[in-house]
């Protein structure tokens, strides 16, 4: 229950999308990245590597989000994976199913899909049962 396994959070953002601006197409991360413009595309963090996303109160991101770490204020439409935790904040709108592992929602925030939580640790634990030929 109170595992360790969890990376964590960049508290240094590497790359900042700026008010006004606007991206089309998929854009590919590691790091900490803050969004206060637009993405129309997928967001998604390099495998394997902790990775912070930051969406501020202006922030739209039209297309797949794919991080470990995800602080939303702005919006998103399209599913949103985040492997260890996501905080939306007052401001937050989500419209796509949220798969979580942690999740922390503030007052305010709108999740227009599916709330579906995904306990890794679980996933990894499965072991798969043969049937035997006597019953």
């Amino acid at each position: 229950m109170f595992s360790k396994k969890h990376s964590k959070p960049q508290t240094q953002i590497d790359s900042l999308i700026g008010a006004g601006t606007t991206i089309e197409g998929n854009l590919n991360f590691s790091g900490g990245l803050r969004i206060d413009g637009q993405v129309n595309g997928n967001v998604v963090a390099a495998q394997g590597k902790p990775s912070t996303l930051v969406l501020s109160e202006h922030a739209r991101v039209n297309g797949e989000v794919n991080v470990t770490h995800l602080v939303i204020n702005g919006s998103i439409s399209g599913p949103v994976f985040a492997s260890e935790y996501m905080e939306l904040q007052s401001k937050a709108k989500v419209n796509g199913d949220v798969h979580y592992t942690t999740l922390e929602i503030q007052l305010g925030a709108i999740v227009d899909g599916r709330l579906i939580h995904s306990n890794t640790a679980t996933q990894d634990k499965v072991v798969a049962f043969k049937a035997g030929n006597g019953e």
